[in-house]
């Protein structure tokens, strides 16, 4: 068989930033979409905004399979990651698009964030659409921890919501789960990927102190509500699928010293 033509949405994001050479590398022909295409990046680049469906058809021409990376987490995720999938999966099927692959989060259906929720509805559009798709879900990134973290970085006292367990991943290594379901033949949902090991949110921020050699005190904050709960009860986490291989300090060495 020929290289499947693979659209690849969310292409300047963390995930689509580790997923574009993969895909390359695996034998795809890959289109690369985003809001704002990068004036100097190789390969196909197309503009497209989930938000409002612009760019939609004319990225799906002659695609096979597509990866569904794109995501707005700070942003309108009502707009993009429910109704943007619910627009670019109709478009999808006008077009004969083999399989949609949705990278998706750990925890969504137990844990109410906004965000999660909206991860949700569109995984539930996935399930009612005409085109045949392939769900991933995967625990929270290192990059997204290190993002948390330089969030509190400058304040004298560090909070952090007490006995929130997670398990994160190196996004390199999500994107490689990712481009393995990524084949004309979709899967359906198939099994979670998470990062080597589950801790607490408070000891993965006492790493980032030791390493960035700072000496702020951490304080844990009980958060009430569901969401903390969900968090609380290891929601957010799969350790029976440790998939994932570098640790949260092996991979915050590389970053911060």
């Amino acid at each position: 068989m020929s290289e499947p033509r693979t659209l690849l949405t969310g292409a300047t994001g963390t995930l689509g930033d580790e997923l574009r050479p993969r895909l390359r590398k695996t034998g795809h022909d890959v289109r690369s979409a985003s809001r704002s295409p990068p004036a100097d990046a190789d390969g196909e680049w197309v503009e497209l905004d989930l938000a409002d469906g612009t760019g939609i058809e004319r990225a799906l021409e002659g695609i096979d399979v597509v990866v569904h990376a794109a995501t707005a987490p700070r942003g309108d995720s009502e707009a993009v990651d429910a109704g943007g999938t619910e627009r670019l999966l109709e478009a999808a099927a006008e077009a004969g698009v083999e399989n949609v692959c949705y990278p998706s989060i750990v925890g969504i259906d137990s844990i109410p964030l906004s965000y999660y929720e909206h991860k949700l509805a569109a995984e539930r559009a996935l399930e009612k659409s005409d085109v045949s798709a392939t769900v991933v879900r995967i625990t929270q990134f290192h990059e997204f921890v290190l993002e948390l973290c330089g969030t509190i970085e400058r304040l004298p006292v560090w909070p952090v919501p007490s006995g929130f367990w997670v398990q994160p991943i190196a996004a390199g290594e999500a994107a490689d789960a990712v481009v393995e379901h990524a084949t004309v033949e979709p899967a359906g949902r198939v099994e979670p990927v998470g990062g080597p090991e589950v801790r607490t949110a408070a000891d993965l921020v006492r790493s980032y102190r030791e390493v960035a050699g700072l000496r702020r005190p951490v304080v844990g904050l009980p958060v009430p509500g569901s969401v903390a709960s969900g968090f609380r009860s290891g929601a957010a986490t799969r350790p029976d699928r440790a998939v994932g291989s570098t640790t949260w300090g092996e991979w915050l060495r590389k970053e911060v010293e």
